[in-house]
């Protein structure tokens, strides 16, 4: 009977790792989700700027002015980042 209690315990305890690890997965894919979808905006956007319109970028209390391919490199490589760590997590899992 102990023995019993003892693997019931243990098993309980496994899952409940299994559980917080799911949890923290889960919030991870929804975190790089709502960046993608941030970015794909941004992306939208840009796209359907001219080229000669001004773009700026925020840096901490300061607005500064950008070139658009330039802006628009940078949302490309975030978008690529946040897909591969997607791909990662998708691995772990």
């Amino acid at each position: 009977m102990a023995d019993a209690q003892k693997q019931m315990q243990a098993l309980s305890d496994e899952f409940q790792k299994l559980q917080t690890e799911l949890d923290s997965l889960v919030e991870a894919r929804q975190k790089l989700e709502s960046q993608q979808q941030e970015n794909q905006g941004v992306q939208k956007e840009f796209n359907s700027l001219d080229d000669d319109s001004n773009i700026y970028k925020l840096i901490g209390p300061v607005l500064l002015k950008q070139d658009k391919n330039e802006a628009l490199m940078a949302v490309n490589g975030r978008l690529e980042f946040i897909e591969k760590e997607m791909c990662v997590e998708e691995l772990r899992s």
